[in-house]
C-alpha cells in the first residue's frame, strides 16, 4: 500500500511543481485523492509523519535563539492574537449555531470557543518550509514568524497536557539536567567529523535524547526535540547537522501532508463549513499585521510575517481530536478542520510565493499603518562610500568580500539579515551591515549612492532573481554579478539580466586551482610543470 502512496504523492507533487506550485500542494491533493478511493492511513505513514514533525521542530530549535521568544512582538503578539482570534471566531461559530447547519446544532459558547481555539493556530510545518524555500528564515520577518509559531506550539502543548488530564510525572523535573548535559553533547559533536555520523548524531539527539526522554516522563515528544535543538544551537556544527537532516525531514513530511488529506472526508457539508472558515482568514492575517506594526515593525516586515502565518495548523487537528475524544465535539469536526487546513495550504502556497509582489501593489496603503518609531532590527541601512556591495555574507559572500578587498581596498560593504553573523563579521574586521537584501523597501532605505557593483551571494535562486528584479526596477545602473548553487541556475540568472553568473562548484574548483598556481608556482616549475 505504501508503494501506491509514494507513487501518487510523487506524481501529483511533480505536477504541482510543473505549474509553479510547491510540491506540498500535490502531496495534499494526493491524500484527498487516495481518501476518495477508499484508502486509509497506515501505521508506517503515521510514523513517518510524526518523525517529520519531530525533525522539523528539532531543526527549528537548532536555528532558534531564546532571546527571540522574549521579544514583545513575539510573546505578546502571539498571545494577543490568539486571545482576540478565539473571541471573534468563537462568536462567529456560536452565531452559526442558529443557522440550522447540522454541524453547529446545539453548540454553546464553550464548544464554540474550542473550535475557535483550534483555528487560532498557524501551521509551523507550512510556514517553516515556505520560509526555507525562499531563504528567509534569518530575515526579521522570518524570525518573528517562527517565534510566534513556537509560542503557539508551547500553548498547544500546555493545552494537550491539561485537557487530557495526564500530568507529567515527577521525573519531568529531571529534564532540567539536560542543560548540564550540554557540554557532553558538545564534546561528542566535536568528534563526529563531517561524514555520516553528523546526520546520525542529529537523529540521536532529536529522537532519543530529546523526544524519547520527554515522552518517558509524560511530556510531548516534539517539545523535547525542539528543546534539544535549542540546547545545541550554539555549537559551530549546528547548521551542518540541520543541513544533513534536510532530506530526511522533507521526505518524512510527505507523510504528514498525505495524512492530512487521508484524514478528511469530503462530504458536501464538511467542505461548505471548511470554506466558511477559510473566509475568516483575512481577519487572521489582518490582525497579525495590525499587531506587528504596533510593535514597530515596518509594513514590509509585518506583511511578510503575517502572510507566512496565513493558514490553519496541524495543531488544530490535535485540538479537534482531543475535543472528539472527550465528547466535546462530534467526529465530523475532524474532517472540517482537515479540509480547512488543506485549503489554506493550497491558497497559502502561491500567496506566499507572490507575497513581495502583493506588498508592492498595496504599498501605499500598508505603509500608513507603520509606527513612526522603528524596531531596533528594522533601522535604515547605511552603505557609506562603498563602491561594491555584497548581498549575503555566508561562506561564499565572506570569501568574496575578502578577495575583493585584497584587490580594491576598503570600498566594500557586506549586507546580511542575520544579526549574529553581521556581528561576527564586524568583529573580524569586515565592513558588514544588518539589512535584508530581499526586503521590498531595501533600496528605498539604503540609497545606493556610489555603489557600482552588486554581488549577489544569497542562498536561494528565487531570492537572487527577486533582488535582480528590484535592482532593475530601482534604476540601478551599475553591474550585477551573482552566484548559483547549481550549474543549471546560471542560465536563469543570465536571462534575468546579470552581467556575470557563476555556479559555486565550478567557481570553487577554479579558485582552488588559482591558489595552487599562485602559491606553488616555483615548486611546480622546479618539477617541470609550467603553464602553456
Amino acid at each position: 500500500m505504501e508503494s501506491i502512496f509514494i507513487a501518487i504523492a510523487f506524481l501529483l507533487g511533480f505536477t504541482a511543481k510543473q505549474i509553479s506550485l510547491p510540491p506540498l500542494v500535490g502531496f495534499l491533493a494526493a491524500g484527498f485523492a487516495l481518501s476518495a478511493f477508499g484508502y486509509e492511513s497506515s501505521p508506517l505513514l503515521n510514523q513517518l509523519a510524526d518523525l517529520g514533525v519531530t525533525l522539523l521542530l528539532f531543526s527549528i530549535g537548532l536555528k532558534l535563539k531564546i532571546t527571540t521568544l522574549l521579544k514583545p512582538e513575539v510573546w505578546a503578539g502571539a498571545s494577543l492574537h490568539m486571545a482576540m482570534t478565539v473571541v471573534v471566531f468563537g462568536l462567529v461559530v456560536f452565531a452559526l449555531s442558529a443557522t440550522g447547519i447540522h454541524l453547529f446544532a446545539g453548540m454553546d459558547l464553550a464548544t464554540s470557543a474550542l473550535v475557535a481555539f483550534a483555528l487560532s493556530f498557524s501551521s509551523t510545518v507550512f510556514a517553516v518550509k515556505t520560509l526555507e524555500e525562499k531563504g528567509e528564515m534569518k530575515s526579521l520577518h522570518g524570525r518573528v514568524a517562527v517565534g510566534i509559531l513556537i509560542m503557539q506550539d508551547i500553548i498547544a502543548v500546555l493545552f494537550i497536557t491539561f485537557s487530557t488530564g495526564k500530568l507529567p510525572s515527577l521525573w519531568a523535573f529531571a529534564l532540567v539536567g539536560l542543560v548540564f548535559l550540554r557540554p557532553v553533547l558538545f564534546f561528542i559533536m566535536d568528534r563526529c567529523g563531517h561524514g555520516e555520523l553528523v546526520p546520525l548524531y542529529g537523529l540521536f539527539a532529536a529522537l532519543v535524547v530529546g523526544a524519547a526522554a520527554f515522552d518517558l516522563v509524560g511530556m510531548k515528544a516534539d517539545l523535547g526535540a525542539l528543546v534539544l535543538g535549542v540546547l545545541l544551537s550554539k555549537h559551530r556544527l549546528a547548521g551542518e547537522i540541520s543541513d544533513s537532516l534536510l532530506s530526511f525531514k522533507d521526505v518524512m513530511l510527505v507523510g504528514f501532508f498525505l495524512n492530512i488529506g487521508l484524514t478528511g472526508s469530503l462530504t458536501a457539508e464538511a467542505v461548505m463549513v471548511a470554506l466558511l472558515f477559510v473566509l475568516l482568514l483575512p481577519f487572521k492575517v489582518g490582525l497579525f499585521f495590525a499587531l506587528l506594526t504596533r510593535f514597530r515593525l515596518r509594513a514590509s516586515s509585518a506583511s511578510l510575517a503575517s502572510l507566512s502565518l496565513a493558514n490553519y495548523s496541524e495543531f488544530g487537528l490535535i485540538v479537534g481530536a482531543i475535543g472528539v475524544t472527550n465528547g466535546w465535539l462530534s467526529p465530523d469536526w475532524l474532517a472540517v478542520l482537515a479540509i480547512a487546513l488543506a485549503i489554506t495550504f493550497v491558497i497559502g502556497a502561491p500567496l506566499n510565493a507572490m507575497s513581495r509582489g502583493l506588498y508592492d501593489r498595496y504599498h501605499d496603503r500598508l505603509v500608513r499603518w507603520q509606527s513612526q518609531e522603528r524596531h531596533a532590527d528594522d533601522q535604515p541601512v547605511h552603505l557609506g562610500d562603498a563602491r561594491i556591495a555584497i548581498l549575503g555574507m555566508g561562506r561564499i559572500g565572506a570569501a568574496a568580500y575578502d578577495h575583493m578587498r585584497s584587490l580594491y581596498g576598503d570600498k566594500i560593504v557586506g549586507v546580511d539579515s542575520d544579526a549574529d553573523k553581521v556581528a561576527a563579521h564586524q568583529e573580524a574586521g569586515r565592513n558588514a551591515v544588518l539589512g535584508d537584501a530581499t526586503d521590498t523597501d531595501f533600496w528605498d532605505r539604503v540609497h545606493p549612492g556610489d555603489v557600482s557593483l552588486v554581488m549577489l551571494a544569497l542562498p536561494e535562486l528565487s531570492a537572487n532573481l527577486d533582488m535582480i528584479e528590484r535592482l532593475t526596477r530601482s534604476r540601478f545602473d551599475g553591474m550585477i554579478a551573482a552566484v548559483a548553487r547549481f550549474p543549471d541556475e546560471v542560465a536563469a540568472l543570465e536571462e534575468a539580466g546579470v552581467h556575470l553568473a557563476v555556479d559555486s562548484v565550478t567557481e570553487a574548483g577554479a579558485g582552488f586551482a588559482g591558489h595552487v598556481q599562485r602559491r606553488l608556482e616555483d615548486e611546480l616549475a622546479a618539477m617541470g610543470i609550467k603553464p602553456d
